[in-house]
């Protein structure tokens, strides 16, 4: 797990049309299994059945990992919000690409060394 610059990831995504948000998807996924220490769907798995459902289930992954990263801020006494109904509300308005930038300032948060300036 490494902290990865939001910046370059929507470069990345945009420039290759999409296929480095997949990517991106599937790391995000790792990552924030990792940092809560609850398994879930693999990264693999949740690219597959986005791929299947046409974006679907990414709409159901934005906010049950929402609702993970609230629960691991609260654990961390944090004050928590309502990420998961944010990120699927972006993701709901065709905005999926900042809900993974926020997701991804979010898990930097929790990786050492991993507040990049993007």
């Amino acid at each position: 797990m490494r902290p990865r610059s939001v910046g370059l990831c929507i470069v990345l995504s945009i420039i290759t049309c999409g296929i480095y948000g997949f990517y991106w998807l599937y790391c995000l996924n790792e990552d924030v299994n990792e940092i809560t220490e609850r398994p879930g769907t693999s990264g693999g798995l949740v690219v597959v059945f986005s791929l299947i459902t046409c974006g679907i289930y990414s709409l159901y992954w934005y906010y049950k990992m929402g609702d993970k990263l609230d629960r691991a801020r609260q654990e961390q006494g944090i004050p928590t919000g309502s990420l998961g109904i944010l990120y699927l509300v972006l993701g709901i308005f065709g905005l999926g690409i900042v809900s993974l930038a926020l997701m991804q300032n979010e898990v930097n948060h929790y990786i050492p060394g991993g507040d990049l300036e993007n």
